[in-house]
């Protein structure tokens, strides 16, 4: 990754457009550039990084310049042998300084600032320009700028969390910093399979993030049962700030509310340590829409949409890549504009901003204040009551936008980006699919997630071997679908019979219980074929499945690629994010394996059948569903 959140990212610019003889891009059969590959970085190759000329070599051949990565503030990184010594200086410096009353002394590389006077912010802009740490007082800061800045929330999961662990206890650090608002150590990527690794390994990193002031997905006292939720969800639903600043330890880190950044496993222990993480300021991308949804899409068509419809906007040309998605939803709640937002990692965005309007942040904010609230109620506040801080945080925030003394945020009407792209909903005809097109010709074409295909592009005839609907990517309404889809069958055909297994996953525990409230988990139950048990967790994974609906524990499952697995081979129908080889599914000796990518309904429909829908299925099944839907804000979101 190109500009990671704490680590050094190096852009190798080994694959390129295609060019001919007349200096023109070459485009393939469906009108996309042809990339090819400059020098290849295959498993063996030694490659060696010179840092006095900053180039990239093969041996005596140089390859690159990737002088872009060595900014003053990486080469201080590599003199002092690591950040921890320079991220820790500063902070005391900064301290020291303004206890005693003087400027900072210019000891360590300053933050770089980049201000245009008469420039308007950008959302992210605005965020930075808030949670900024020792920058020049009163200098408005632009994308371009590299500063230190104070995070809010803090995200663990349980893969890296281990990591994050020890390099806390290498850090000599004891207690998460008080400047954090709130931080979650998730359990979700060993919550299928309940294996003697996660025996051994979680119970101890559960119990040194509680003691180090986090709210644990386990309870190292067992006062309240497991909650294997989904970090990204949770994280979604603890923060209460539009204004917040976001580190968490996951690539999908990407909230709904504030501006969420996925970092390595060091950058999380510096966040927690000291409350700040140091980056760059990102250039962003602005995203609007107009025109209305047709009533048998959902807004999953419309997320895959925007990336199809982008990348025939600008050529082919990926402009959400390393920037800020600045999405202008508006009208929709966090809980739903999740969707988008995690999906912008797939879009290969930096990280993203959702933008809504006064109401729609209320109501978003009073969903966090349930959610919290339920969490309390199972016991898992601490001593420093970090949950019952964030409600009453969320409260305040609710106050300044009701009397509008702070109302949501939004960016200015002069801010500057690096592109303006505008979603038409209405040509939207049709569920879209991400396709890893496994089979394409051009191999850098294959797995990218740029592949987005109507349905009627199958005719209702590519086999479905498996189909999966949880991950990050679904909300309460998606399982709610789920009922609606299975109530309605029922009423036609008298029966529901699955001609290939479906997995269900609800992302938290939260959700469940809400839907057992409104009586669709009673639903999920009868049709199913297995339910998952907390009390005698699987610990080995399934290498078979059976036609049948399995009710699968809260957390990742097969979205993760270390727990469950399709069979090898398959071809899955799945909600979530994941289509790179091998991760949902692995190759067989009959077939390449390939996870297609799609919303609730078309996912339900295809394990029904044991297929792809045709349209006048997909459109016969989906009658009287409440599908999510999306209306763009009437007016502009600007200030």
């Amino acid at each position: 990754t190109v500009g990671v959140t704490g680590g050094i990212g190096l852009d190798l610019k080994n694959w390129v457009k295609k060019k001919d003889a007349n200096g023109n891009t070459v485009l393939d059969e469906d009108g996309e550039p042809v990339l090819e590959e400059v020098y290849s970085v295959k498993t063996g190759t030694v490659l060696t990084i010179n840092t006095k000329e900053k180039k990239l070599y093969n041996g005596d051949q140089e390859l690159s310049d990737i002088s872009a990565a060595f900014t003053p503030q990486k080469m201080e990184f590599m003199r002092a042998g690591g950040s921890y010594a320079i991220v820790f200086g500063k902070k005391i410096q900064t301290f020291a300084a303004k206890t005693l009353g003087i400027d900072v002394p210019r000891v360590f590389a300053a933050s770089k600032e980049i201000s245009h006077e008469g420039q308007g912010l950008t959302a992210v802009e605005k965020i930075f320009n808030k949670n900024a740490v020792g920058t020049t007082p009163g200098k408005v800061l632009h994308a371009g700028s590299d500063v230190r800045v104070e995070v809010n929330i803090v995200g663990s999961q349980d893969t890296t969390g281990l990591m994050t662990s020890q390099e806390l206890e290498s850090m000599a650090a004891t207690v998460i910093s008080p400047i954090v608002d709130g931080a979650y150590q998730s359990g979700c990527h060993t919550a299928s399979v309940w294996d003697f690794n996660a025996q051994a390994n979680i119970p101890r990193l559960m119990k040194f993030m509680n003691d180090f002031g986090l709210i644990t997905a386990r309870d190292p006292l067992g006062k309240y049962h497991a909650m294997t939720d989904v970090i990204h969800k949770v994280l979604n639903d603890i923060t209460i700030d539009d204004w917040a600043i976001i580190i968490g330890g996951d690539s999908h880190t990407r909230m709904s509310k504030g501006v969420a950044f996925g970092a390595d496993s060091g950058t999380v222990a510096l966040a927690l340590a000291t409350g700040e993480a140091s980056m760059p300021i990102p250039e962003s991308v602005k995203v609007t829409f107009k025109g209305e949804m047709l009533e048998y899409t959902d807004f999953r068509d419309v997320v895959h949409a925007t990336q199809s419809q982008m990348l025939d906007k600008f050529g082919g040309e990926n402009v959400f890549q390393g920037h800020i998605i600045e999405v202008h939803l508006g009208t929709l709640p966090a809980d739903q504009a999740f969707t988008f937002t995690d999906w912008t990692a797939e879009m290969k965005a930096k990280a993203s901003i959702c933008i809504s309007e006064d109401d729609t942040l209320i109501e978003s904010l009073e969903i966090a204040k349930s959610r919290i609230q339920m969490m309390i109620e199972k016991g898992m506040d601490n001593e420093k009551q970090v949950l019952q801080g964030l409600i009453d945080k969320a409260n305040h925030r609710i106050d300044e936008i009701r009397s509008g003394e702070k109302p949501a945020l939004t960016p200015d009407s002069n801010a500057k980006y690096f592109a303006e792209f505008e979603v038409d909903l209405g040509i939207i005809a049709e569920p879209m699919i991400a396709d890893p097109d496994v089979h394409n010709e051009d191999v850098s074409k294959r797995y990218t997630h740029d592949t987005i295909r109507n349905l009627s592009y199958y005719n209702g005839e590519k086999i479905v071997d498996l189909g999966f609907v949880g991950s990050c990517m679904v909300h309460k309404g998606d399982l709610k679908i789920l009922s609606q889809m299975l109530r309605n069958l029922e009423l036609v055909h008298g029966k529901v019979e699955f001609n290939a297994p479906l997995i269900v996953a609800a992302p938290t525990y939260n959700i469940i219980d809400e839907l057992k409230e409104e009586g669709d988990w009673d639903v999920l139950q009868k049709y199913s074929g297995f339910e998952f048990n907390d009390d005698a967790p699987k610990n080995t994974s399934r290498t078979e499945y059976e036609n049948m609906m399995y009710l699968e524990r809260p957390g990742c499952n097969l979205c993760m690629g270390n727990q469950e697995k399709a069979e090898k081979g398959d071809t899955v129908m799945a909600t979530s994010t994941r289509l790179f080889q091998g991760r949902v599914v692995a190759d067989s000796d009959r077939k390449k394996g390939e996870s297609l990518l799609a919303s609730t309904p078309v996912v339900v429909l295809s394990a029904i059948l044991g297929r792809t829908p045709t349209m006048a299925e997909y459109q016969e099944a989906v009658i009287g569903i409440n599908l999510t839907k999306f209306a763009p804000p009437k007016g502009s979101l600007c200030s």
